[in-house]
C-alpha cells in the first residue's frame, strides 16, 4: 500500500436493497397511474358505474319530451284553427269570449276552477 493512501479494503457497494427499489421504482410509478386512470374509468364521473345513471336520466328526459311534444301537438292545432284565411268560428268564439270576458244572456257559465 501507498503511504498516504487509506484503502479500509471494502469497496463500497450500494446494497442490493437500495438497487432493488431504484429498479422498481418506475414499474410502481406506472402501475399507480394505471390504477389511478382504471379506477377513474370505474368510478368516475363518466365511468362505467355512471352509465346506470344515465340511463335514468335519458328515460325521464325522454318523459318530459314526450309531454312537450304533445303540448307543441295541441298549439300547433289551435293555431292551424285561427288561421287568418280560415278560421273555425268555434275557435275564434271561444278565445273572444275568454279574453273579454263576455257571454250570451242565455248562457250558464260553470267555473271550472
Amino acid at each position: 500500500m501507498r503511504a498516504g493512501s487509506k484503502s479500509s479494503g471494502k469497496s463500497r457497494k450500494p446494497s442490493t436493497l437500495r438497487r432493488t427499489l431504484r429498479r422498481a421504482a418506475m414499474p410502481a410509478a406506472v402501475l399507480a397511474v394505471m390504477a389511478f386512470f382504471g379506477a377513474y374509468a370505474v368510478l368516475g364521473p363518466n365511468g362505467a358505474l355512471a352509465y346506470g345513471d344515465y340511463k335514468r336520466q335519458l328515460a325521464k328526459k325522454e318523459r318530459e319530451y314526450a309531454v312537450l311534444d304533445h303540448k307543441r301537438e295541441v298549439l300547433r292545432n289551435r293555431v292551424a284553427l285561427l288561421d287568418p284565411d280560415h278560421a273555425n268560428p268555434d275557435m275564434v268564439d271561444e278565445m273572444v269570449r275568454k279574453e273579454l270576458n263576455v257571454s250570451h244572456p242565455d248562457e250558464v257559465i260553470v267555473p271550472l276552477k
